[in-house]
């Protein structure tokens, strides 16, 4: 799952992002609005947590922005703006929740993981597919009831196959979901991924492509 961090508290910002990336996120950090809105033009997020008071542009104006765009990106503001006017004018605009700072980080990991099973149709916090059982909170996979040992990268792959079945996904698309902006990324590392993700859970899991990417078969 691809974050986008928009937060110009150097020590908040530190925090969320080394807790998050603990737990197997991908998140990308930005200290200014402008960068942000422009980050989200071009590159794709599954979520963004958004200040409100910030360099460049404020929240607000960036939510706007981006809503105006019809880009429909989940939202979750996090502010210390905390009457209830700050908190209808934030959803009004177009945020999906509003967490007021300072928050515990196991509430925030909660709400996003609401929102990301709201955005992607799960009601209930284990992912059902066929043979794989995922639990997104616990990070736990299950293929035939028996627990499966994946490290963080591959854990964050198979979660973007999960949430896209039968959509086929580029190895650009899967380098950005898994690396985000973290420097150089070897040619073959998305091929190395999967073909550990094949082994761990079963080769037919994943399907190639060819001259376009790979795939996720729905379950039958």
């Amino acid at each position: 799952m691809r974050i986008l961090l928009v937060e110009d508290d150097d020590l908040l910002g530190k925090g969320i992002k080394k807790s998050l990336t603990r737990d197997g996120y991908q998140v990308d950090w930005l200290m200014d609005g402008k960068l942000g809105l422009s980050a989200l033009e071009t590159d794709q997020f599954d979520l963004v947590l958004l200040d409100l008071t910030l360099p460049g542009m404020g929240g607000l104006e960036l939510l706007a922005a981006l809503r105006h765009q019809h880009n429909q990106t989940p939202v979750l503001i996090l502010t210390a703006r905390d009457t209830l006017d700050d908190k209808i004018v934030g959803l009004d605009t177009g945020a999906d929740d509003y967490l007021i700072k300072p928050f515990e980080m196991g509430e925030l990991k909660a709400r996003m993981r609401a929102l990301s099973r709201r955005q992607h149709g799960h009601a209930e916090p284990t992912i059902e597919y066929g043979r794989i059982q995922v639990n997104p909170a616990t990070m736990e996979v299950q293929l035939d009831g028996k627990v499966v040992d994946l490290g963080r990268r591959e854990f964050t792959l198979l979660l973007e196959f999960l949430n896209h079945p039968g959509q086929i996904l580029s190895r650009v698309k899967l380098e950005d979901v898994v690396y985000g902006w973290d420097g150089d990324v070897e040619s073959n590392s998305i091929e190395v991924h999967i073909h550990h993700l094949r082994k761990k859970l079963y080769p037919e899991f994943i399907k190639t492509v060819r001259g376009m990417g790979y795939k996720a078969e729905k379950p039958t």
